[in-house]
């Protein structure tokens, strides 16, 4: 045999950088396969985690909606229960001061019967009207009326209506000589004017 076919590799066989070329390839092909397989894994994960991030995103929405409604809701309630409370303040001393002026011609009648019981010998029925008498001005006393009777003070269109004129040797101009008809008032509301005799400026 020559020396050129003892060097050469018989057919068939690879020569060692042909194996090493081949392992080498084999490598780089686990190790290519190895991070596909995590990138893999890496994208389910992610595509797994990205549904229940956006279900978190979307129940949180929810929640601050939720809680931005009732707290409106809230708002809107004691705004009500401040005006309910107000309306029913009113009403009911709109209702007190519709009783008191609805019973101011009782009392009027009681003071005239009063009057007419004194110059009668009655003594039973004098007393038994007075009494009557002074229930009605307890009860007024409790519902803060006052009586409006301002005899020689300064005529004051608020709380007096001038039904008479009087004569300049009554008192001095302007000012009230006779109260016709007692008036009252409610804390600062009239019920009613008092009738009175003004003395002309």
């Amino acid at each position: 045999m020559s020396k050129d076919k003892k060097n050469r590799p018989e057919s068939g066989e690879k020569t060692a950088a042909e194996k090493a070329e081949e392992a080498l390839k084999e490598a780089l092909e686990a190790e290519t396969s190895q991070e596909a397989e995590e990138a893999a894994e890496k994208a389910e994960e992610t595509a797994e985690a990205n549904p229940l991030e956006k279900q978190l995103e979307e129940a949180n929405a929810k929640t601050a909606e939720y809680l931005a409604m009732a707290q409106r809701i809230q708002a809107d309630f004691e705004n009500f229960r401040k005006r309910n409370e107000s309306v029913r303040a009113d009403a009911y001393a709109e209702g007190r001061k519709d009783v008191a002026a609805a019973m101011l011609p009782v009392l009027d009648n009681l003071e005239r019967a009063a009057d007419a019981a004194a110059g009668c010998g009655d003594e039973a029925l004098k007393n038994g009207i007075d009494l009557v008498l002074r229930q009605m001005a307890d009860v007024y006393q409790k519902l803060d009326v006052t009586v409006i009777s301002r005899a020689g003070e300064k005529f004051d269109p608020n709380l007096e209506n001038a039904v008479l004129q009087g004569t300049e040797d009554e008192g001095e101009p302007g000012t009230v000589c006779q109260v016709l008809q007692k008036g009252y008032r409610m804390g600062d509301k009239v019920l009613r004017h008092a009738m009175v005799k003004v003395v002309p400026e």
